[in-house]
C-alpha cells in the first residue's frame, strides 16, 4: 500500500513539474489563436496505430465463426481463429485487416475483414493530454475529428479557479513546437462555438489557475 501511495505521489509531482515547466517556457511567447480548420487538421492527423493492450473487434464477413474480440498482447501480437500469431502493434486497423485477409485466404474464399479498435491504450504521441485546472486532468486517446469541446467534455470541464481564456495548446516537440492560445471560457461558459478548434495526436492543453 505504501508503495502505491508513493507511486501516486511521484506521478502527481511529475505532472505538476511538467505543467509548471511548460507554463514557464511559454510565458514569454506571443501566442496566436489555435487554427480553426477542421479539414487541415484531418489532413495533418496521422492514422491511429494499434498498440499493446488495445482491444480489437475483428469482423469477418459471412464467417461469424471467425469473427472475434481480442486484446493485443504486451508483445504486440494477437491470435484469432485460423490465425495463430500475428503482429498487430504498429499497424493501422486497415493494414491489420488486409494482413488477416492474406492469411485467411488460404482457408476462406475472398475473405473480407474489418478491424475496429473498441478500447484504446495508446502511447503519448497518440493521446491528447490535459493538465491544470480541469475537473479531471487526464490523457485521452486521440480520435479522428476530435476538438477541444470533445476534450473538455471528457475531462468534465473547467474548475471554478480556471483561467480558461489563458489556456494554451502545445503542439509538436523541440524546434517544431508551436503554442496557441485557447479560449475555453468563451467556448464553455459563453457558448462561443468559434472558440472550438480541432486537436491533433500528441497535443497538450495547459489550463492555468486564475490570479483572482
Amino acid at each position: 500500500m505504501n508503495k502505491i501511495i508513493e507511486t501516486t505521489r511521484l506521478f502527481a509531482a511529475l505532472a505538476a513539474f511538467v505543467f509548471l515547466a511548460a507554463c514557464s517556457s511559454i510565458s514569454g511567447e506571443k501566442l496566436e489563436a489555435a487554427p480553426n480548420n477542421a479539414s487541415t487538421a484531418a489532413a495533418t492527423a496521422p492514422d491511429y496505430l494499434i498498440g499493446p493492450l488495445d482491444q480489437l473487434e475483428i469482423f469477418v464477413w459471412r464467417a461469424p465463426e471467425l469473427s472475434t474480440n481480442v486484446t493485443v498482447r504486451p508483445d504486440g501480437r494477437i491470435s484469432t481463429p485460423l490465425v495463430e500469431d500475428m503482429v498487430a502493434s504498429g499497424k493501422t486497423p486497415s493494414v491489420l485487416a488486409t494482413d488477416l485477409e492474406g492469411v485467411l485466404r488460404e482457408f476462406v474464399r475472398a475473405p473480407e475483414v474489418t478491424v475496429i479498435v473498441s478500447n484504446f491504450s495508446s502511447t503519448f504521441d497518440q493521446q491528447v493530454r490535459v493538465l491544470g485546472e480541469a475537473q479531471k486532468p487526464i490523457a485521452l486517446p486521440y480520435q479522428a475529428g476530435m476538438t477541444t469541446l470533445d476534450v473538455m467534455v471528457a475531462v468534465g470541464g473547467l474548475t471554478e479557479f480556471a483561467a480558461g481564456n489563458r489556456s494554451v495548446l502545445i503542439r509538436g516537440q523541440g524546434e517544431d513546437r508551436q503554442s496557441y492560445r485557447l479560449r475555453l471560457d468563451d467556448l464553455l461558459r459563453k457558448g462561443n462555438i468559434s472558440a472550438n478548434v480541432p486537436v491533433l495526436p500528441g497535443d497538450v492543453i495547459l489550463i492555468p489557475e486564475s490570479a483572482f
